[in-house]
């Protein structure tokens, strides 16, 4: 899957077969549907990749001490642009992995 089909994606009822916990966060975080993307990564901690978008849904929920321990958890630096800016990038390095 490519970032722009991910992006298409958005605009179905549920996410695609086959994406990883931590995309699927990344999906449901791009709808504003903040409860079930938490969901999708809490069941996964200590795995880098849902980590990271543990890190990235508390800077959404601005508890940015809560989401600088899940960056230093998945070894990231801690993120302070734009939200959209940082799922997109996000998406992109899991998608090209």
């Amino acid at each position: 899957m490519t970032p722009t089909a991910f992006r298409e994606s958005l605009a179905g009822a549920a996410p695609p077969e086959g994406l990883a916990p931590a995309l699927v966060a990344l999906w449901h975080a791009a709808r504003d549907e903040w409860d079930c993307a938490h969901a999708a990564v809490q069941g996964h901690e200590g795995e880098a990749d849902c980590d990271w978008v543990h890190a990235h849904l508390h800077r959404i929920e601005g508890d940015a001490a809560n989401a600088g321990y899940w960056y230093r958890r998945a070894r990231k630096p801690v993120a302070s642009g734009a939200l959209d800016e940082e799922r997109e990038a996000i998406v992109a390095a899991l998608l090209t992995r």
